[in-house]
């Protein structure tokens, strides 16, 4: 349907495309969604699309593209009516059904798992009075109880219903069971009753914790996305129905996802010819589903926990060492290391890096023509914490101009570094310090030559292959305090030169460890 509006837009705009259509034909042939498109292909006249720029043509080739394509199986198109499906099942239930089984069922109740947030819909326009997350959720923890295989749960948050119904069953059998020749007196058995009891609810519904999107456009043409991050939070405990007693708290967190793309064009192809076309599409992550995952996964936690607590016993304690609780445990162990998105915070650095570079030095002196020289770097660095660093560096290199000038020269630089993202695989960078730089003339260890000091600044970024080796990418700039490197002193400003850097690090000794601190360490030896 799309496809068959653009066609017929496009015929009216453009009858004057350029376009070679057999490379495209065969894609069409090839893909049976997009059969149509050699009907509208062949409908273009081939005479003005050449006076387009070639990069505005390969542009409307790629919309053309996306847009047949997305007609295709490739998007959802939900232009028709759906059947009834089941229920989805998120990765968080198959978890939890795999979890060993009990020695024995625990028999719990669940009177009521509100909704304790208050909170409403967002809009971008007034206010809606839909609440933001399921009313619900008590429903969602039933079943995830009764999928885990661990518990069994008994009717509690509409027991008057049931209390009611057993009335009438007693009733019934008093005014009728003379009548039929049964007794009348014959008991209902007994309901179940729970030694745990199961409380808790939705404490936080977080909107727009995360905002953010990406654009670009060029002469009408462009696209963009924005994306959006909310947090939803889940609190369960479970309580002794005997003493009243708090066995075990946990809780969880779920983020929500809302994405929007689109791309279009506006443009004028020919005098009263304007091509405009759009596509696009958004995407919500249902909150029921986010809420269903934030609750089993609190459920497998409770499980998990409260078997460390000896609070219940797993039929085959080995088994308890397999998957998911392996994942479950690592899991936690590396809470301490990771912020509230589940990002690591923890230092992948050994506290002292051997470095190995290309050094590119780009001369600017007193001679024109400058030519980039390469030579090679060594350094050693210390990381006394994730985010700093000091490193020494000597290099052999040269400065050199395409006609007057061309010397070998060795230097050696105290680096200060800073670190902007320290966590992360891909971390940039800044940097400076202090050095000295000489000419060797009589060959590459001859240090008879005047040493000049300098100051250097720069930045770079370095991506983590793997935790004891990192590829290290930067440029400097290096300023010296004398104008007579080049033997010769004239114009306003000293000598200086820019340096390139391309290198590996590789990382050994202990780790500085990076930890969330959430709050002030007691001191051992403080007494009040």
């Amino acid at each position: 349907m799309v496809f068959a509006i653009f066609s017929v837009t496009m015929k009216k705009y453009l009858p004057y495309f350029d376009v070679e259509t057999p490379a495209l034909e065969g894609f069409f042939k090839n893909n049976p969604d997009v059969k149509s498109g050699l009907f509208f292909l062949r409908s273009l006249n081939t005479n003005n699309m050449g006076k387009l720029l070639p990069g505005t043509q390969f542009i409307v080739y790629l919309l053309f593209g996306s847009l047949l394509c997305g007609c295709g199986s490739y998007l959802y198109q939900p232009i028709q009516q759906n059947r009834a499906r089941l229920g989805e099942e998120t990765q968080s239930t198959l978890e939890l059904r795999s979890l060993p089984a009990p020695k024995e069922k625990i028999v719990v109740a669940v009177y009521k798992f509100r909704d304790q947030t208050g909170q409403y819909k967002p809009t971008e326009n007034g206010t809606s009075w839909s609440t933001a997350v399921t009313q619900g959720a008590t429903n969602i923890l039933i079943k995830a109880l009764d999928d885990s295989g661990w518990f069994v749960p008994i009717e509690r948050e509409n027991v008057g219903n049931l209390l009611n119904e057993r009335k009438i069953i007693r009733s019934s059998r008093a005014q009728y069971g003379a009548q039929e020749n049964t007794n009348p007196d014959q008991l209902l058995p007994p309901l179940l009753y729970a030694g745990v009891i199961l409380e808790g609810g939705i404490v936080s519904y977080d909107a727009n914790v995360i905002t953010g999107g990406a654009g670009v456009r060029y002469f009408g043409i462009g696209a963009s996305s924005q994306y959006r991050q909310d947090r939803v939070t889940v609190y369960l405990r479970a309580v002794s129905a005997s003493n009243g007693k708090i066995l075990k708290t946990v809780y969880t967190s779920k983020t929500i996802l809302s994405l929007a793309l689109d791309g279009g064009i506006f443009q004028f192809v020919k005098f009263r010819r304007l091509l405009e076309a759009e596509t696009g599409f958004t995407y919500n992550e249902p909150s029921e589903i986010a809420i269903t995952e934030a609750i089993e996964k609190a459920v497998m936690s409770l499980i998990i926990e409260g078997v460390d607590d000896k609070l219940w016993v797993p039929e085959e304690p080995r088994k308890m060492a397999e998957s998911p609780v392996k994942e479950y445990k690592k899991e936690k162990e590396l809470l301490p290391k990771t912020d509230i998105f589940g990002k690591r915070i923890d230092n992948r650095r050994g506290n002292i890096a051997l470095q190995l570079a290309s050094s590119s030095l780009l001369y600017q002196g007193d001679f024109p023509d400058p030519l980039v020289k390469t030579g090679l770097e060594i350094g050693l660095q210390l990381t006394p914490s994730p985010a700093t660093g000091i490193s020494i560096n000597y290099g052999l290199s040269a400065l050199s101009t395409a006609k007057f000038y061309d010397a070998r020269v060795s230097y050696l630089d105290f680096n200060g570094e800073f670190r902007l993202f320290p966590y992360d695989r891909f971390t940039p960078f800044l940097k400076g310090g202090l050095g000295i730089i000489t000419e060797n003339r009589s060959n590459r260890f001859d240090y008879g030559e005047p040493l000049y000091p300098k100051v250097h600044i720069g930045a770079g970024v370095e991506i983590l292959v793997n935790d004891n080796t990192g590829l290290r990418f930067s440029a400097d700039y290096h300023y010296l305090f004398s104008d007579g490197l080049d033997l010769i002193e004239q114009g306003r400003y000293n000598d200086f030169y820019w340096k390139g850097n391309i290198g590996v690090n590789f990382y050994f000794g202990k780790k500085v460890e990076g930890k969330r601190k959430f709050g002030l360490e007691k001191d051992k030896n403080f007494n009040f």
